[in-house]
């Protein structure tokens, strides 16, 4: 399975007083980048939640964000802690006592006072296990979402393999007719120098043309490297490198043979070829 670097995830859920919500995304990087964005009741969650994203993916710049809210539900909501009510009581009587004519407290003033009201809470354990499904569930749909746009990249880039197949195919029966064109080209110039046409140096001067046109290597290769670039895409796995310097082993072939182009015809054989590479290379930048 051949998976792209770029993709998203969510997965969120609903505990006693507290909502947890965990979002995966993935882009493009040359190297495995990993960042996590934690609240600072989970700081310590950092470095087994780190581990875990390094495990799941190869290479990219990979960022997972944990978020935690607190909420009140008619099953948990808020309670009022008794004894702080009553510590703030006789504070406040105290102060009218060396203060006459000191305003009361309110209610509200009891209430906005820290440590009065207490929120629902679970156990830190609780807290981190449910943290930890929930970054598993994302990393499972991040991987999804991923295998889901290689696939797609993987039928892109057959297709440019079968276009550079192509491509290839034109090239061999160029030859022979470019061998009869330059004898026939030769004996006429020859003629028309009124010297005669030798057939011994006719032949040296093909020769020669055939050392200078010879394709057969940078056609042989580059059906090679097509082959490759088919095998390794049909493996699958973190290919997106292998694949990466196949591309620039192709291109380097397409040159060659554009540098050795006699023809209108090799030289647009050259040209369609380096199109198709560079789209190949283009798409082998967002793989694993």
């Amino acid at each position: 399975m051949i998976l792209s670097m770029t993709g998203f995830a969510a997965a969120a859920a609903e505990l006693p007083g507290i909502s947890l919500a965990v979002e995966l995304r993935s882009v493009n990087h040359r190297y495995l980048d990993v960042t996590v964005k934690l609240p600072e009741e989970l700081r310590t969650l950092e470095p087994q939640l780190r581990e875990r994203l390094s495990a799941a993916q190869k290479r990219g710049k990979l960022e997972c964000r944990v978020a935690l809210a607190r909420t009140v539900n008619a099953g948990t909501g808020i309670t009022v802690d008794a004894a702080r009510v009553q510590q703030l009581a006789a504070a406040a009587a105290e102060i009218a006592r060396a203060i006459p004519g000191t305003p009361p407290l309110t209610t509200g003033d009891i209430l906005r006072w820290p440590g009065v009201l207490v929120e629902a809470s679970m156990p830190p354990e609780t807290l981190s296990e449910r943290v930890n499904v929930l970054v598993d569930q994302g990393l499972a749909d991040l991987t999804a979402a991923r295998a889901r746009e290689g696939a797609k990249l993987r039928a892109v880039l057959e297709a440019r393999c079968t276009d550079i197949d192509a491509q290839v195919a034109r090239v061999a029966p160029r030859i022979p007719v470019l061998h009869a064109a330059f004898v026939d080209k030769l004996g006429a110039r020859l003629r028309e120098a009124a010297l005669d046409v030798n057939e011994d140096r006719l032949k040296q001067e093909l020769a020669l043309f055939a050392t200078r046109i010879d394709v057969a290597e940078e056609v042989a290769r580059l059906s090679t490297h097509v082959a490759e670039f088919r095998r390794v895409l049909a493996q699958g796995g973190s290919a997106g490198k292998r694949l990466d310097f196949l591309a620039q082993e192709l291109h380097r072939e397409a040159n060659t043979l554009g540098s050795k182009s006699v023809d209108a015809e090799l030289s647009q054989v050259s040209l369609e070829l380096k199109v198709a590479i560079e789209q190949m290379r283009e798409q082998v930048q967002n793989l694993e």
